[in-house]
């Protein structure tokens, strides 16, 4: 093992050697992804590449009034480029208040480095507030270390010469220094954060259901498109006198002249337009837009937009302890004092119970008296007593907190007074007397005794016998809101489950004073040593407690095992694994930087109750969506059997500018108007089946009155002009009776939604015939064009009945040899399939391949960097300890950070 001299610490030439050999602290933080992958991962898409394909075809027929579509297209990259890089802004933004420097011993002087400056070997100095940057051994000086971002476990530990310290731990108090013995990839943080660097898929019913529609449209399209441009081709050649040897000989002959068959092209594009639901894409885009922004106003950041849907079908939620229910500090949960003889009384005076103001007194002052290096149970009593009318006195003598006596003291002219842990301040047979009343207290908090001493010794030693006269608790102090949040999940049929490193006797009682079910059953997660024993866990408790990172990744595995849709909150790097694996992640802004950057949603002012906020916007955004989303799916799926129709019935009876007047009046408005509506329904059911069984009426009965419209079309001799209007009002009267459907119970607004859209169309029919292509009917033209639309709207009606009296499909998940197994449960019997892909296996190792040429890049610039940093200490060698620097410290807010201050020239 390598051994560094503690006042000089590495020379010169020991750090190049060490950057040579690649033994530098390299940044593994989990970071926030690049502008130019944001950009690529929202334009490289299915549906974009879909829209640009027609827009080729449509430019190339000359006809720019039909390129009107690309809109939606753009407006709906823009949102999600817009929205991800907010989200990148803010988590950067948080990420800024961490510590980013450490003071190192080289060449005998102190000097300030960057993190990624630090090598192998380093000896650097810690102090109160610093955060540990590297995997390091004490070598001299003692301190106290708050680990419970890396561990859960909210007692401070005591580090002294040989302990190990871990990096992203922070010094509560004392000062040390201690020798690197991990760095970069090798250090405790990195190991973990390595873990979970991982693409997660997105579980999004909503995000499932549309990329399934658009795969299933873009794989129908191809056909259904070549076969409707060949049929309108073979009617254009017809009309041409069918010259040549066949009308695919004639259409390129044609194209080869530079005579685009425009009418057949603009024809296949309008079929082609309707079967992408736009509308419905950018409508999810822009509701669940609205959402974040709705909730950026009450301090919560989501990351990712379909995040706010999940939570909403939330149906288990795991909570971590410390920095979720608690705050991550302490608080006085009570004070208790005991009967006892000789305190402030003459010898022959008779025994009585001593006053509480004498407990209360020695509390107040000795937690005053050693306030200089409070340390958190210190705080807590001054936080108690800082608005209580308990006597201050001068304190004769101090007596320090020592991790060795394990207890403070302090005389006063009243007395003198310690406050400790019992074992170590009570003789044996004192403890004995009160060691049942100090286990009891202990099954939910910390417990402290007060006692009365004779004095001190010039060492700090008690003199004489202590004798209690009573004890303190000190417990996490407890959020507020935790209590009334918890409840509301309980009473959305939430299940919850608390899962921390803490002590499980401690994370139960916490648990009980919040209200959550079944608290008082809890497990110590050292003794789930195998799967098997997990699993059983996840199905008995509740509350677990000495629970490692790895093991909280495999509980949340576990619980999806079994179908449930899985939320984590959580702030430290020991959540990471598991807040990368739950459905939905919910980080605390003053948390760890992998915990921000892994989580999709962040609360922004570390309050947990600002979840049932969330819940309701997802719930809004689920309920509205499905109601207008089926508005969408109606064109997506008549325009699909309609082009099926028009095969074998030439032509296409709509051009793309016709569907404008359907997308804007029929769909795309009341789509969004119902989209924006308050709705705090509890979510049911499937996304695209609830979708499905509103639309499927609809498509139906106008893909029905398209068929009744060519037949009388043909029969009665009826243009191409007039049969295309005709398809047009059918059409358009299926969608209103499904908005008039859907738009149930009836509202002022609605009402003014359902007037607008019949207005809306009577305007466009009658008002730009020319632009619309609407024919000017015959009084027998309208008369059939009315039997239609009554008949067209009497299908929709039965239909709709018919679909609400169907039962909803059952749907569970399993397991099964080693990959999973989903069964499906419904009406016609069970089905069980794979949810493994080749493709996706594939897709993992192309993923693999560029994050290792990724990291050897960041190799090569870590190097340049620790060079730099060797360069920049040459000329500050003579740069003392005194030296000023920002300086980190935790709070109950965030992160705290001071600033050095200026001196004006």
């Amino acid at each position: 093992m390598a051994t560094t001299d503690i006042e000089r610490g590495l020379s010169t030439a020991e750090v190049e050697k060490r950057i040579a050999a690649g033994k530098i602290n390299r940044n593994m933080e989990l970071k926030t992804k690049s502008v130019r992958e944001l950009i690529i991962e929202n334009l490289c898409t299915l549906f974009n590449l879909i829209n640009v394909v027609l827009a080729i075809l449509v430019i190339m027929t000359g006809s720019f009034k039909n390129l009107t579509f690309l809109f939606v297209v753009f407006l709906n990259t823009a949102i999600g480029v817009i929205q991800s890089m907010r989200s990148k802004k803010m988590v950067d933004k948080l990420t800024l208040l961490t510590s980013k420097k450490a003071i190192a011993v080289r060449d005998g002087a102190e000097v300030e480095l960057e993190l990624d400056q630090i090598v192998l070997d380093d000896i650097i100095r810690l102090g109160r507030g610093d955060q540990i940057p590297a995997d390091a051994v004490v070598v001299s000086g003692e301190a106290l270390v708050n680990e419970s971002l890396l561990t859960g476990e909210s007692d401070l530990i005591k580090k002294q010469p040989g302990s190990e310290l871990m990096s992203g731990s922070f010094i509560d108090s004392g000062l040390l220094r201690a020798r690197v013995v991990h760095v970069g990839a090798d250090n405790y943080v990195a190991k973990i954060n390595n873990e979970a660097k991982y693409v997660k898929k997105v579980n999004s019913e909503i995000m499932n259901a549309l990329n399934a529609i658009v795969r299933f449209a873009s794989v129908i399209m191809i056909p259904l498109g070549l076969a409707l441009f060949a049929a309108s081709v073979s009617g254009l050649w017809d009309a041409a006198g069918t010259p040549g040897d066949s009308a695919l000989s004639w259409c390129f002959s044609e194209l080869l002249a530079g005579r685009v068959p425009s009418s057949a092209l603009l024809s296949t594009v309008g079929a082609l337009l309707g079967m992408i639901p736009q509308g419905l894409v950018l409508l999810t885009s822009s509701v669940l837009a609205i959402a974040t922004v709705r909730l950026a106003r009450r301090k919560v950041l989501a990351q990712q937009l379909y995040c706010i849907e999940t939570l909403a079908r939330v149906d288990v939620l795991c909570l971590d302890k410390t920095g979720t229910i608690t705050s991550g500090r302490m608080e006085v949960e009570g004070t208790y004092p005991l009967p006892v003889e000789g305190v402030g009384l003459a010898s022959d005076e008779a025994p009585v119970t001593v006053d509480t103001t004498v407990l209360d007194f020695a509390l107040a002052n000795v937690a005053r008296a050693t306030s200089a290096d409070a340390n958190e149970t210190c705080q807590a009593l001054l936080n108690y007593y800082a608005d209580r009318p308990v006597e201050v006195s001068e304190p004769l003598s101090v007596i320090p907190f020592s991790s060795s006596k394990k207890w403070s003291g302090a005389s006063f002219a009243q007395g003198s007074y310690v406050m400790g842990a019992a074992q170590f301040v009570l003789s044996e047979r004192i403890f004995a007397q009160v060691e049942n009343r100090v286990a009891e207290l202990a099954d939910t908090c910390r417990v402290l005794v007060v006692a009365r001493v004779d004095g001190f010794t010039p060492d700090g030693d008690m003199v004489g016998e202590a004798e209690p006269v009573g004890f303190v608790t000190i417990r996490d102090e407890i959020r507020t809101s935790a209590a009334e949040t918890i409840g509301y999940f309980n009473e959305q049929g939430v299940t919850l489950n608390v899962i921390s490193g803490d002590d499980p006797r401690t994370v139960s009682s916490i648990a009980r004073v919040v209200g959550v079910p079944g608290a008082d059953a809890y497990v110590d997660a050292t003794t789930l040593d195998t799967p098997s024993k997990i699993d059983a866990a996840v199905d008995r408790y509740h509350v677990f407690g000495r629970v490692t990172p790895q093991q909280k990744r495999e509980l949340v595995q576990a619980l999806k095992r079994r179908g449930h849709t899985v939320a984590m909150t959580g702030d430290g790097v020991n959540d990471v694994l598991a807040l990368k694996e739950a459905d939905c992640s919910v980080a605390m802004a003053a948390g760890s930087d992998a915990a921000r950057n892994v989580a999709e949603i962040v609360l922004v002012d570390n309050d947990f109750a600002s979840m049932p906020a969330v819940v309701a916007e997802g719930r809004r955004s689920i309920n509205n969506l499905q109601r207008s989303a089926s508005l969408f799916l109606t064109k997506t799926l008549f325009s699909m059997g309609l082009a099926a129709l028009c095969i074998a019935l030439p032509p296409y009876p709509f051009e793309p500018i016709q569907m404008t007047l359907i997308n804007f009046f029929c769909i795309g408005a009341p789509g969004f108007v119902l989209g924006l509506e308050p709705n705090n329904a509890r979510v049911k059911g499937s996304f695209l089946t609830n979708v499905l069984k509103r639309a499927l009426p609809a498509s139906v009965a106008v893909i029905l009155a398209a068929a009744l419209d060519i037949f009388v079309a043909r029969v009665f001799g009826f243009s191409q002009l007039t049969l295309s209007t005709m398809c047009l009002l059918t059409s358009c009267a299926a969608s209103v009776s499904l908005i008039w459907r859907i738009s149930q119970p009836l509202t002022p607004l609605r009402v003014m939604l359902f007037v607008f859209v019949v207005v809306g169309i009577l305007v466009g029919v009658i008002g730009f015939p020319e632009l619309l292509s609407i024919a000017n009917l015959s009084m027998g033209e309208a008369i059939i064009l009315l039997v239609i639309v009554v008949f067209t709207c009497g299908v929709f009606f039965k239909l709709a009945t018919m679909m609400d009296s169907l039962k909803p499909r059952r749907r569970h998940a399993a397991t099964g040899f080693g990959r999973g197994v989903r069964v499906r449960l419904g009406r016609g019997g069970g089905k069980v399939s794979s949810t493994g892909s080749t493709a996706e296996r594939f897709a993992k190792r192309v993923a693999a391949d560029m994050a290792q040429r990724r990291e050897e890049r960041t190799t090569r610039e870590a190097e340049a960097r620790a060079l730099e940093g060797v360069e920049k200490t040459q000329p500050k060698k003579k740069k003392g300890a005194g030296a000023k620097r920002s300086r980190v410290t935790k709070s109950a807010q965030g992160i705290k950070v001071s600033m050095p201050s200026k001196k004006k020239k």
